[in-house]
C-alpha cells in the first residue's frame, strides 16, 4: 500500500486495544448470512485497504466496529444477503443488528446492490463509504447525546483496565466481573444506538445513500483511469489489474480532487478518441471486404435488420452463437497500428491551469497505445525534463498516481525534450515512431540543431505533430511535419493527436 494515504490526519494505531480477549471473540461474528468463506474474502480485503483499517480510528472507540464492517461488506458484495433473527443475536453484536436492519430494509438498497454485488472493488469502496458514514452519524449522535458519550466512555474505560488486566496476568486471563461490566455498558450502548436511529432514520438514509453516489464515482474515476478506448473496456480493463491495485488506486481517487478531476478528463478524452479511432477504423474496412463472425460492432447492417425482425431473430442468433453472422473483415485492423507514440508535454508555470486536461490528455493517448500494443514515451519538460517508458501501453496504479501528482514547473525549452525523443528513437523499438509535442509557449532552437533533428527525422522516418495553444507556432513549424493551432486540448483541433 501507499504510505501516508489517508483521508483524515489521524494517523493508523496501534490496533492491540482491539485484539484483547473481548474482541477477538466477536471480530469474525456475523449479523447476517455469512460464511467463513464471505469472512475469509473480507478479510482478505480488509488487510488491503488502509482506508478500511482507518475507520477503526474512533476517538471513543467503538468495539464491534470491524464485524460491523464485514456485514456492511457481506450485504453489499452477497447475492443474497439476509439479516438474522434478532433473538439470536449475541448480546454485544446487538448494535451491529441494528445498524444492518438499518441498511437492509432501506427502500433504495437493491438499487445500490445492483452496482456492487459480486463486484469486489465497488463492495469494498462501498464498505468504506458506508463505514465512514455510520463513523459519522455516531459522532454526531455522541456530540448531541450525553448517556451514548459516557457509555462509549465506559466501554473505553473498560477496555484499557482488560489490556493492563492482560499485560499483568498474561493473554487469556480475564477477569469475569469486568467481562459482565463490559457485555452490560454494550447493551447500554445498543439501546442508545437503537433509539436514535428510530428517531434519526431519515437523515442515516441520507447518510446511505450519499455513501453509495460517493462509491459509484471512485469506481467510475477508476474505471476511466484504467479503461482503454474500446467502448465497455473499462470493466474488462480493471479485471486484469490485481485487487490491491485496484483498492489503491480507488483510495487515491477517493481523497484526491486532483485525481477525480483528471480521472474525469481521461474519460471524456478517451471517449472522443475511441470516436475518433472507430471512425478511422470504418474508413479502413471498407476496403477491406466481408467475412464471418459474431463481434457485434463489425454486424452489417443487413445482419442486424435479420435481428430486429422477429421471424428471423432466432436463425441470427444461432448463426451469431457459432460465429456464421456476415461482418466487416478486420483484416484492416492490424493496418491502423503504426509506430511507438512519444509524447512531449509542455509543463512549465503557465501550462498549470491546464495541467488537470493535459494528464486526462496523456492517458487517453497512452490507451490508443495500449489498445494498439504500441509502445509509449512519456516526455513532461519545462527548463528540465523526464522520460517514462510505459511498453505497449501499459502502466500500473503506482506510475499512474506518480503521473497524476509530478508537475515540473519553471520555464520553456524545446531542444530538452526534443533530444530526448531523438535517443528514445535510436532504441530499436522506437523506430518510426509518432511524436506529438504539445505547448503554449515559445522558444528558440539554433540552427544546428534544428539541421540535426530533421535529418535524424527523415533517416529515422518518424513523423511530428504539434498542438501548439496560442500564437507562437514560428518555432513549432520548423521541426513538425504538421502544427495545429488550438485554444486548449479540449478544442477540435487537439483531437487530432488521437487519429495517430
Amino acid at each position: 500500500m501507499l504510505e501516508g494515504i489517508k483521508c483524515s490526519n489521524i494517523p493508523f494505531p496501534f490496533r492491540g486495544v482491539y485484539k484483547m480477549s473481548f474482541y477477538k471473540q466477536y471480530r469474525n461474528q456475523s449479523v447476517i448470512n455469512s460464511d467463513n468463506f464471505d469472512r475469509r474474502r473480507f478479510n482478505k480485503v480488509y488487510n488491503m485497504s488502509r482506508s478500511l483499517q482507518d475507520l477503526n480510528n474512533f476517538e471513543k472507540p467503538f468495539p464491534t466496529f470491524e464485524p460491523l464492517l464485514g456485514d456492511i461488506w457481506g450485504a453489499l458484495y452477497k447475492m443474497s444477503p439476509q439479516l438474522h433473527d434478532g433473538k439470536h443475536i449475541k448480546d454485544e453484536l446487538k448494535t451491529n443488528h441494528s445498524f444492518m436492519e438499518k441498511i437492509l430494509t432501506d427502500e433504495d438498497i437493491e438499487r445500490y446492490r445492483e452496482y456492487t454485488k459480486l463486484d469486489e472493488l465497488s463492495s469494498a469502496i462501498g464498505t468504506v463509504r458506508f463505514g465512514e458514514k455510520t463513523k459519522e452519524w455516531l459522532e454526531e449522535q455522541r456530540q448531541d447525546n450525553n448517556k451514548l458519550d459516557q457509555s462509549l466512555r465506559d466501554i473505553e474505560h473498560m477496555q484499557q483496565q482488560q489490556k493492563k488486566q492482560e499485560q499483568q496476568d498474561g493473554a487469556g486471563q480475564v477477569n469475569e466481573q469486568l467481562q459482565k461490566a463490559l457485555q452490560q455498558a454494550m447493551e447500554n450502548l445498543h439501546n442508545h444506538i437503537s433509539k436514535e436511529l428510530q428517531n434519526d432514520r431519515q437523515h442515516f438514509s441520507n447518510m446511505i445513500s450519499q455513501a453509495m453516489k460517493e462509491t459509484q464515482q471512485t469506481k467510475d474515476g477508476v474505471k476511466s483511469l484504467l479503461g482503454g478506448t474500446k467502448a465497455g473496456s473499462g470493466e474488462a480493463e480493471l479485471q486484469k489489474v490485481p485487487l490491491r491495485e485496484q483498492i489503491r488506486l480507488a483510495e487515491k481517487i477517493s481523497c484526491n480532487k486532483h485525481l477525480q478531476t483528471i480521472a474525469e478528463w481521461a474519460g471524456r478524452f478517451k471517449q472522443i478518441a475511441r470516436q475518433k479511432q472507430k471512425s478511422i477504423y470504418q474508413n479502413s474496412i471498407e476496403r477491406s471486404g466481408v467475412g464471418l463472425g459474431n463481434d457485434i460492432e463489425k454486424l452489417l447492417p443487413s445482419e442486424l435488420s435479420l435481428y430486429k425482425n422477429e421471424s428471423t431473430k432466432l436463425e441470427f442468433l444461432r448463426r451469431f452463437v457459432e460465429g456464421q453472422t456476415m461482418q466487416y473483415d478486420t483484416k484492416g485492423k492490424e493496418s491502423l497500428g503504426k509506430g511507438p507514440i512519444i509524447l512531449c508535454l509542455d509543463q512549465s508555470g503557465s501550462m498549470h491551469k491546464l495541467d488537470y486536461q493535459s494528464k486526462g490528455f496523456a492517458l487517453a493517448l497512452m490507451s490508443i497505445a495500449k489498445r494498439q500494443k504500441r509502445d509509449f514515451c512519456y516526455i513532461p519538460f519545462s527548463t528540465k525534463t523526464q522520460v517514462y517508458r510505459f511498453v505497449k501501453g501499459n502502466i500500473s496504479s503506482s506510475e499512474m498516481i506518480q503521473l497524476s501528482e509530478n508537475f515540473l514547473g519553471g520555464g520553456t525549452n524545446f531542444e530538452l525534450p526534443l533530444y530526448k525523443s531523438i535517443e528514445i528513437i535510436n532504441e530499436s523499438r522506437f523506430k518510426q515512431s509518432d511524436i506529438v509535442f504539445v505547448t503554449d509557449g515559445e522558444d528558440g532552437l539554433n540552427e544546428s540543431f534544428l539541421n540535426e533533428f530533421n535529418q535524424v527525422k527523415k533517416e529515422k522516418e518518424f513523423s511530428v505533430l504539434s498542438l501548439v495553444m496560442g500564437e507562437r507556432i514560428a518555432t513549432p513549424r520548423r521541426f513538425s511535419d504538421r502544427v495545429i493551432q488550438i485554444d486548449d486540448l479540449n478544442d477540435e483541433g487537439g483531437y487530432t493527436a488521437f487519429e495517430i
